[in-house]
């Protein structure tokens, strides 16, 4: 059984991811502040396999990043894949927006993942194999009035999989990014209803696609079925960005 970490894992995207996971035959690892109820009740139904574990971890707190990946590496070894999938989407304009704001968005959104992942890419060295999906978002490419700062740091984890997936390349390691549209999580629930219809109304598909339609895409990036595939960025929005 393949171990993977899905940091943000117990609520909303994350927990789709990770029980889309342990579905596919992985051992999770969801790492977050607290064990949300609804991560506590899929772990307890997956038949005693024992496929879905929490790990309390502070990600602001970047100091605590290095130990805690070293212990996780140790606890289930071998690592074989990470799924930074912990963020916040503040809101606000940029001259309105709290300096304290910005800087919870930069400490979890960009150093958090990129710190886990240099710790964990260590422990994948050893095996020489394995599987990093970053999510991103599409705001990232169209921009959006009121998410600049989110918009950056979504953009700036493009960056990051492109040049990371040419240095882990020789190692067998495959660096990916998965870019969401709209989708209703938590992290949307303050979105107007009539927000909610236009950006309906503006895709391809009519519809918006649900955390399942990420969790699959992550699914699909973390398999062998995409072992030549990295450096890419995989759009599932249903045609909004079309």
């Amino acid at each position: 059984m393949r171990n993977v970490v899905v940091t943000g894992g117990t609520k909303g995207l994350g927990l789709a991811i990770a029980r889309r996971l342990a579905e596919a035959g992985w051992r999770v690892i969801a790492v977050a502040r607290g064990e949300s109820e609804a991560f506590a009740a899929a772990a307890a139904h997956d038949g005693g396999a024992g496929r879905l574990q929490f790990r309390r971890c502070d990600l602001l707190d970047l100091d605590a990043i290095p130990r805690f990946v070293a212990g996780l590496a140790e606890e289930f070894r071998p690592l074989y894949g990470l799924v930074n999938g912990a963020g916040i989407g503040t809101t606000g304009t940029l001259a309105m927006l709290r300096d304290s704001d910005i800087d919870r968005l930069l400490r979890l959104n960009v150093a958090a993942p990129i710190l886990f992942t240099k710790y964990a890419v260590r422990a994948m060295m050893v095996g020489r194999g394995g599987r990093i999906v970053n999510i991103s978002s599409v705001v990232a490419a169209t921009g959006y009035s009121g998410l600049s700062v989110y918009a950056a740091t979504k953009a700036s984890l493009v960056g990051f999989t492109r040049s990371l997936a040419r240095e882990l390349g020789p190692l067998d390691i495959t660096v990916n990014c998965v870019a969401p549209g709209f989708i209703d999580t938590d992290m949307t629930s303050g979105i107007s209803a009539a927000f909610h219809d236009r950006i309906m109304r503006r895709s391809a598909l009519g519809r918006l696609p649900d955390p399942g339609d990420v969790a699959d895409a992550v699914e699909y990036l973390m398999s062998d079925r995409a072992r030549n595939v990295t450096g890419t960025t995989l759009t599932v929005d249903a045609g909004n960005t079309a």
